[in-house]
């Protein structure tokens, strides 16, 4: 079994840098997905509200029979959600949902500044931690604009800020606030949705490593220092994503790699500053 590296968060939590994602996942097929994963050997595990499956993912956790404190949950707070007192009470509803007294990390799904107030939803969360029901905090999908904004108020650094991170988004600058201020990132999309797949740059350094694109995609992420999950139902696949610490890219690859980048139009999901559905 491959040993997955972990990260150790602002506040000393570890994470591991690989993990296994359940978005479009159906709760049906959920438990089964996930039992594979860490039988295959992941120890991390990111769901959301959001995604509606977070009983299913509580369900294979108990069911895999390894102790609770070895396998690394995320979830996320639907946006339907962030007025505090609403916050509060989703946050006890997904640990139910989970079969948990304690998560591992909590993230404010979409800032959605149009919405509401993201800086009191956060405050909601640190209310949350600071009662045990997270072991460590977070976000997903902000700008630098947005976590400056936590960080004027003199509130708890976030400790991981999720967003779409791939060979075609690089997201540089969003990664460089987040090493300067001690926040990790967690990559979503980390092969833009299967973008990258057929890249014919890709397939070539494939070629030269002997593994696949997206092995060669994912090894990108993990020597950057990103934190991944990608996610697929087929077993076979997720061995693959699996079998990425076998070898390692060299600095050019690595520059070939990154060189892919698109910008703002590489990008596959929505703008976090034009985000503001509330999905029911």
């Amino acid at each position: 079994m491959s040993t997955v590296p972990t990260i150790t968060l602002n506040n000393g939590v570890t994470i591991p840098q690989l993990g296994f994602g359940v978005f479009q996942i159906e709760p049906e097929n959920t438990k089964q997905a996930v039992l594979d994963a860490l039988e295959i050997g992941y120890r991390h595990i990111d769901t959301a509200q959001m995604y509606g499956n977070e009983a299913e993912v509580g369900e294979a956790v108990a069911a895999s029979g390894i102790p609770r404190d070895e396998i690394f949950v995320t979830s996320k707070l639907n946006n339907g959600f962030h007025d505090p007192a609403d916050a509060a009470k989703a946050i006890d509803e997904s640990l139910e949902k989970l079969g948990f007294e304690t998560l591992d990390l909590f993230l404010i799904h979409w800032p959605m500044p149009a919405v509401g107030d993201y800086l009191e939803t956060w405050k909601a969360l640190e209310r949350m931690a600071s009662e045990g029901k997270s072991r460590a905090i977070g976000v997903s999908n902000f700008s630098t604009a947005h976590l400056q904004r936590l960080a004027e108020a003199g509130t708890t650094t976030p400790a991981v800020n999720q967003v779409e991170v791939h060979p075609y988004f690089v997201q540089d600058e969003i990664r460089a606030y987040g090493a300067e201020h001690g926040i990790a990132i967690e990559a979503w999309s980390p092969i833009a949705q299967g973008k990258v797949l057929d890249d014919a740059a890709l397939g070539a350094v494939a070629e030269a490593t002997g593994k696949s694109t997206a092995q060669v995609t994912l090894r990108w992420h993990v020597q950057r220092g990103d934190i991944i999950f990608p996610k697929s139902v087929t077993k076979e696949r997720v061995q693959e994503n699996f079998d990425i610490f076998d070898f390692e890219l060299t600095a050019n690859q690595m520059d070939e790699v990154s060189g892919l980048d698109q910008g703002a139009d590489g990008r596959q999901g929505p703008d976090p500053d034009e985000m503001n559905m509330i999905p029911s």
